[in-house]
């Protein structure tokens, strides 16, 4: 087993190895005071996963309820996050209490915002399932729901009290989904290490899976352990995302998901970035061969007028300025502020 320490607003561990679902109540009982909490899930993984992390808990002392939601992106949506805040209430959690998120990103960033919010604030533990979850978003504390304007528009930051990441989950992952954490992981590499990348754009990823999910995570905390607000460095994360969530947007979260939405992000900015002399067309080449070999989308045959109309609206929007990240390097990335007309130019030229 791995152990990388976070050192946030609060100090947590990610711990990443083989079987350790079977061990969760030992490891929940270790940062958690109360004994009692409520595992947060989606109808897929819950079937799969939620006898043996009810059964570990239960074996460890605690009380445990669950609240189970229908699997996909739609469900990370004010609408489920209301149900979620009346079963909180019925199961009379209370702020001693916690909350176990037991899935991918999206089980992840709903029930860490219901953390975050609930009686204002209770502690939750992250155990992902998905590639995507384990590599990015159950580390760093981001936390969110969509609303109808975009993508994790309305979200807080709350760091969990541990993740857990048991890498035997990802043997049950669809492929499609295996490829959205595919590329985050590519993401990780082009940004922050070409190492990483190296490693990846030989396309034997499941041979080298623990080291890679190790990488990632290391570079997370170096991160938001620099940057745990996202005002400066942790910008940086979100290369490939502004066009990426824009996608997802625009095909109504019933096209690409969205690491492959990142995917297709990344690979459009650098393009672009490449035409008009910011980026090196080698670099541009070898993601659009990284992506090729690991079977991820490059392109969409969406109007670049469309992705700039949906992409203005990301967080990363500062009144009339746009911060998009361009990675001039394999490895190294770099935060440029645009004016909008500039960003239209950008894509649309």
């Amino acid at each position: 087993m791995n152990k990388i320490t976070v050192k946030a607003s609060q100090d947590y561990d990610v711990l990443i190895g083989s079987g350790l679902l079977a061990d969760i109540g030992k490891y929940a009982g270790e940062v958690l005071g109360s004994r009692r909490t409520m595992i947060v899930s989606d109808d897929n993984v819950f079937d799969i996963y939620g006898e043996k992390v009810t059964k570990s808990l239960q074996d460890a002392g605690f009380e445990v309820s669950d609240f189970v939601f229908p699997s996909g992106e739609k469900s990370k949506s004010h609408n489920t996050l209301l149900q979620l805040y009346d079963w909180l209430a019925a199961e009379n959690i209370t702020r001693a209490d916690s909350i176990i998120a037991l899935g991918g990103g999206v089980v992840g960033d709903l029930a860490g915002f219901a953390a975050a919010t609930y009686l204002r604030g209770i502690d939750y533990i992250q155990v992902p399932t998905s590639l995507l979850a384990q590599i990015d978003s159950s580390v760093g504390g981001k936390t969110a729901v969509d609303i109808e304007a975009g993508k994790n528009l309305v979200g807080a930051f709350k760091q969990p009290k541990l993740v857990v990441a048991d890498i035997d989950t990802l043997s049950t992952l669809p492929e499609e989904f295996f490829k959205d954490g595919l590329g985050e992981a590519v993401k990780y590499g082009m940004i922050r290490s070409e190492a990483l990348f190296k490693l990846i754009e030989k396309g034997e990823v499941k041979e080298h899976l623990e080291e890679i999910i190790v990488k990632c995570v290391d570079i997370k905390r170096e991160v938001v352990e620099n940057d745990e607000f996202d005002k400066g460095l942790r910008m940086i994360l979100n290369f490939g995302h502004t066009i990426g969530h824009a996608i997802e947007k625009i095909q109504n979260f019933n096209g690409l998901t969205h690491g492959k939405a990142v995917a297709v992000g990344m690979m459009t900015l650098t393009k672009a970035a490449a035409k008009h002399g910011m980026v090196d067309e080698s670099v541009n080449d070898r993601l659009r061969r990284c992506l090729i070999v690991n079977k991820l989308p490059y392109h969409a045959d969406i109007s670049p007028e469309s992705l700039y109309d949906n992409a203005i609206t990301d967080k990363k929007r500062f009144s009339d300025d746009i911060n998009i990240i361009i990675c001039k390097k394999v490895g190294e990335a770099e935060i440029v502020k645009m004016k909008l007309t500039e960003f239209k130019k950008l894509l649309t030229e």
